[in-house]
């Protein structure tokens, strides 16, 4: 590996005990949701052996366990271990920065999640949107597209967490890029996208309880002193923590150039990381009508404080103690190769709080891979299976082996993610460049899936080509700025913030010229009642599985979507129409339900009244109430961009350091922010799940008393 360390003088923590926690954790998680699976399937009747459950949770996941969902898939490592490290660069300005460069995006995806119940009731995949709109060339493109984001993101958190546990433990980092997912893999091939709610549920308790106690036990350490003591040290230290580009090189100023270059960065890359993500997409599916824009919602803002308090804490602490002899590195200095691993955290917690917080980081460490890659496992498990498997290459697999062959996907996708972490080590990639070559390749697709949603006069040429065009323009712009301003093209050159600021800016922005272009260049108006045709996968093939099945089997799978017009069923007059196939003319229309003969397709059907023909599966109230949230969507993502863009931070950047006062008032209420998400995605989804935890616990205690009974009998 080419960036290291001395982990021969500074592991944190021993081999064996690192070990013992990687495989010890993975049992665990593995053993919880395999009971979890048992009981959701003897007591709540859900079962992770169909496909549509598997997939996206029978569209049953309420308000709570949605929020608590999407803040663990996006509290990946960057939010915890690298924005303490990047505050170590920039100052107090950066963990601000990267809460705005968070929230945005869930709140973006809320929109794009219920703008597609309304015009995709029953879709699965965001890909299966494109396909319906575009075609075999378009779905293609966004398959490439969405799985170059899902695997580049899992690889570089799973590269990133073995390059921490190496620097902390000393272990080889290829047995921890195995180890890692190794129990994500059982657990997420077992439960499908309802274990990854109830794992991400955990992860998120256990993460937050440990982020509000590393950042409670540093600043109340008595080498810290509180937030005065913190401020008082943070200034008698700025001598030798002079930070170029800030104002007067402070720490305490939000006046910095870095940071905020920083911090547009991170906001286009991790746009590209939700958008462009399958798992969000999912999530967003997998919800209930009325709770995707809440859910999501709250996770947007409950995600914004753990960057900014615990990156301002963990950060501002080790420019103080850095060069004093409690910490690991003296009389050493902290390198750039360390503080680019993310070391800063580790090395500023064992310091402070000794053995057992570096058990508590790897705790955290742990809780933050492993959330991102279940939840990247169904994802691509879900393109590969149902996008590409059933699409493509067996049309006609029943439910039964389409569940098999996403089990399958998701042990294929740890070992094939294993092996580009693994390269990615060994080709010495870290976590600040990663973060910035993220943007060039996920960005492009960006606004041409978001106008598939919007826009109906995106042609299919617009949708194909611009992505394309986008990612050769952020590449060429990216490498060409590295060469005119530093000379060379290289892992250090392309390292640079300028370049890579002004490469995620083109990547982003120029598919929406492309697109808009080349719409205008062949005009095409795309009829949205098209996407009705996609209804519930599993509906039709549990009637192609067995010859006495019926459309009343499929009802159930309907559960998780409330006033559902079912006139179009009862009806022989109205035919459901039933998604095409690629090079197919005809449409397959339900047999009415009364009847209880197999599903056959029908040749006969004629094509121009198809449309007129479909109606859409949700009342008229319940659309009614889907664009409500819409708009109230809309209007939070503008309220938040403008809060978290415009109205906070810049009246901020001025010639201004902060005072103690304003210092401990700003620091208290990140803090305050913690406890506040804590509430919002551990406690209420308890109080909104309840329902469905005293049903599991009843027929728990139900099952427990007869079988104690059976015993004493015999």
């Amino acid at each position: 590996m080419s960036s290291t360390i001395d982990v021969a003088k500074l592991a944190l923590i021993p081999q064996g005990a690192a070990y013992g926690l990687l495989i010890g954790l993975g049992v665990v998680f593995c053993g919880v949701i395999l009971f979890a699976v048992k009981i959701q399937k003897a007591y709540l009747s859900e079962d992770s052996g169909k496909s549509e459950m598997f997939m996206v949770a029978n569209r049953s996941v309420g308000t709570g366990l949605t929020a608590s969902a999407v803040f663990s898939s996006w509290m990946w490592i960057n939010e915890t271990v690298l924005a303490a490290a990047m505050t170590y660069n920039y100052g107090l300005a950066l963990p601000l920065w990267w809460g705005s460069g968070l929230c945005f995006q869930i709140a973006l995806m809320a929109a794009l999640g219920v703008m597609a119940k309304i015009r995709v009731p029953y879709a699965h995949t965001s890909l299966e949107i494109v396909r319906m709109r575009y075609g075999k060339i378009g779905h293609l493109v966004f398959i490439i597209l969405n799985l170059v984001n899902n695997v580049f993101g899992c690889a570089s958190m799973i590269m990133t967490g073995s390059q921490l546990i190496y620097g902390v433990s000393g272990m080889n980092f290829v047995a921890a890029t195995i180890l890692v997912p190794l129990g994500v893999v059982l657990y997420t091939a077992v439960g499908g996208l309802k274990a990854t709610f109830l794992t991400d549920f955990l992860h998120t308790a256990i993460a937050l309880i440990l982020i509000i106690y590393f950042t409670l036990s540093v600043l109340t350490h008595e080498a810290v002193g509180g937030l005065g003591g913190l401020y008082d040290k943070v200034v008698a230290t700025s001598g030798e923590n002079y930070i170029s580009g800030n104002y007067e090189g402070s720490l305490l100023t939000f006046k910095s150039k870095g940071a905020i270059v920083w911090g547009l960065i991170l906001k286009f890359g991790n746009l590209a990381l939700v958008v462009m993500d399958t798992a969000f997409w999912q999530k967003s599916f997998a919800t209930e009508v009325r709770a995707t824009v809440p859910g999501y919602n709250i996770a947007a803002i409950a995600v914004f404080g753990i960057p900014w308090g615990l990156g301002t804490v963990i950060g501002l602490t080790t420019r103080a103690i850095h060069n004093t002899p409690i910490f690991p590195t003296y009389p050493d200095q902290l390198t750039s190769t360390e503080v680019s691993m993310g070391m800063v955290m580790p090395y500023t917690i064992k310091a402070l709080i000794g053995d057992k917080g570096i058990i508590g980081f790897f705790f955290l460490l742990f809780m933050a891979l492993t959330s991102t890659v279940s939840s990247s496992m169904i994802a691509v498990s879900s393109i590969l299976s149902y996008d590409i498997y059933k699409t493509y290459i067996n049309p006609l697999v029943t439910d039964k082996n389409l569940v098999r062959v996403s089990h399958l996907t998701v042990v294929l996708h740890g070992i094939f993610i294993t092996g580009i972490s693994i390269a990615m080590n060994y080709g010495g990639a870290n976590m600040t460049w990663i973060g910035y070559l993220r943007p060039v390749i996920s960005c492009p697709g960006i606004i041409p899936l978001v106008l598939t949603l919007f826009w109906s006069r995106q042609t299919r040429l617009a949708a194909v080509v611009s992505p394309i065009l986008g990612f050769f323009s952020g590449l060429a712009v990216w490498l060409a700025t590295a060469k005119s301003m530093y000379g060379a093209i290289n892992m250090e050159t392309t390292s640079n913030e300028y370049p890579a600021l002004y490469a995620a800016i083109a990547s982003f922005f120029s598919p929406a010229l492309y697109s808009v272009v080349l719409s205008l260049y062949k005009p095409s108006v795309f009829d949205w009642r098209e996407f009705l045709r996609i209804e519930l996968a599993d509906e039709e093939q549990s009637q192609k599985d067995s010859a006495t099945s019926t459309l009343n089997e499929g009802d159930e799978l309907k559960e998780g979507l409330p006033a559902v017009s079912t006139d179009y069923i009862k009806n022989p007059g109205e035919p459901q129409i039933r998604p095409r196939t690629d090079g197919d003319s005809s449409d397959s229309i339900d047999t009415p339900k009364e009847q209880k003969e197999p599903i056959k397709s029908s040749s006969t059907s004629t094509p121009h009244n198809d449309l007129d023909d479909i109606q859409h599966p949700f009342d008229e109230e319940t659309l009614k109430e889907l664009y409500r949230w819409l708009r109230i969507a809309c209007i939070t993502f503008v309220i938040i961009v403008l809060v978290t863009f415009v109205a906070w931070p810049l009246p901020l950047y001025r010639d201004y350091i902060f005072t103690k006062s304003f210092f401990s008032g700003w620091t208290t209420v990140a803090i305050i922010w913690q406890f506040g998400a804590f509430g919002a995605v551990v406690i209420f989804p308890l109080y909104d799940g309840r329902h469905a935890i005293a049903a599991a616990t009843r027929g728990l205690l139900k099952s427990s008393k007869g079988y104690f009974n059976r015993k004493s009998t015999k």
